[in-house]
């Protein structure tokens, strides 16, 4: 076994914990939006692709799949 180890924290930074808080809920907003536009891109292509609806309706689909999720997400 390992003998024990001695950290000496007299010179560690301290955490700058309201950083910390904003980075964490940036992150997660951007997630969220993230794979909000991604699922409503998915779903604007597959009415434009898939089902052959042209590429007024895939863009439609993808405003009001954006719609959705904005009001979803609120």
């Amino acid at each position: 076994m390992a003998g024990e180890i001695n950290v000496d924290m007299s010179t560690a930074a301290e955490m700058d914990y309201p950083q910390h808080e904003r980075t964490y809920a940036l992150f997660i907003g951007l997630f969220k939006w993230g794979t909000v536009i991604v699922v409503a891109l998915l779903l604007g292509m597959m009415v434009g692709l898939i089902m052959g609806s042209g590429v007024i309706a895939s863009v439609l689909t993808f405003i009001v799949a954006l719609a959705i999720g904005f009001f979803a997400l609120r």
